[in-house]
C-alpha cells in the first residue's frame, strides 16, 4: 500500500480517481486547490503525489518548481487535457516524473504510479536480475538460467522496460511511449507482436510462463524463482 496524494480541482474526476486508487489498496489524500495542495505535499512523507495542470491560486507546475527547490523529490505524476508534446516537455522540466494527459483511463493511471513507486532508487544499475532472467546492460546478453538469449536491440529494451518493473502492469501506451518513443498509441498491433517474439525467445518449452496478459490493461512480468 502507497501512501498518495491527489491535488486536483475537479471533484467528480477526483472522486473517480480516490475510488480507483482506494480500491487498489493505497491510502489517497485529496487537496482541491494549488495552496492547498502546497500545504499537504509539505504536511507529510509521501510515495507520491498526482497533481493536475491547472488549479486554482496555485499552478501545478509552479507548485512543483517550489517542492523540488525545497529539496523534495517525491515521484510526481502531472495530469493535463494539455497533452501535446511541449506541454509534456514542461510538465517534465518543471519537476514532473511523469504526464498523463486528459482524458485517461484509471488503469493507466494506476499503471503509470505503480511505474514511479517501482522506479529503482538507483538509475546506475548495469545488471538486472528478476528471477532466473539476467540481462547485462552494457554486455546487451541476456540469460535465463544457464540458457543465453539472443535478442534484437529493441527486444532488448522492451526486456529491460519490464525487468525493471517486476509484477507491474505495463500498458501498451506506456511501451509506445518508453521503448518506441512515441507520443501517442498507433493503431496497431505493434506491441503485441513483439511482444510475442519475445516470449518465444524467453520461454522454451517447458519453462514457466513470464510476460503474462493482463486483459484490458497490458503485460506484466513476473519473476519465475
Amino acid at each position: 500500500m502507497a501512501k498518495l496524494l491527489l491535488i486536483e480541482d475537479d471533484a467528480a474526476t477526483a472522486a473517480e480517481v480516490l475510488g480507483d486508487l482506494r480500491g487498489r489498496g493505497h491510502a489517497v489524500d485529496w487537496a482541491a486547490t494549488g495552496p492547498a495542495g502546497a500545504a499537504a505535499a509539505r504536511s507529510a512523507d509521501w510515495n507520491a503525489i498526482v497533481l493536475d495542470r491547472m488549479l486554482p491560486g496555485l499552478d501545478g507546475l509552479t507548485l512543483l518548481r517550489d517542492l523540488r527547490a525545497a529539496g523534495d523529490r517525491t515521484p510526481a505524476l502531472v495530469l493535463s487535457a494539455l497533452s501535446d508534446v511541449d506541454e509534456r516537455i514542461r510538465g517534465l522540466r518543471a519537476g514532473g516524473d511523469d504526464y498523463l494527459g486528459k482524458p485517461f483511463v484509471l488503469a493507466e493511471l494506476a499503471a503509470r504510479i505503480e511505474a514511479l513507486l517501482r522506479r529503482p532508487t538507483d538509475t546506475r544499475e548495469t545488471v538486472l536480475r528478476v528471477g532466473s532472467l539476467e540481462l547485462d546492460l552494457i554486455a546487451g546478453s541476456v540469460r535465463r538460467g544457464l540458457r543465453a538469449l539472443d535478442l534484437l536491440p529493441r527486444e532488448l529494451k522492451l526486456l529491460a522496460y519490464l525487468m525493471r518493473r517486476p509484477g507491474q502492469v505495463v500498458t501498451r501506451a506506456m511501451m509506445f511511449e518508453e521503448v518506441w518513443n512515441y507520443r501517442f498509441a498507433p493503431k496497431s498491433n505493434l506491441i503485441d507482436v513483439h511482444v510475442g517474439r519475445l516470449r518465444r525467445k524467453l520461454e522454451a518449452e517447458g519453462e514457466p510462463v513470464l510476460i503474462h496478459n493482463v486483459r484490458g490493461e497490458g503485460f506484466t512480468l513476473t519473476p519465475d524463482v
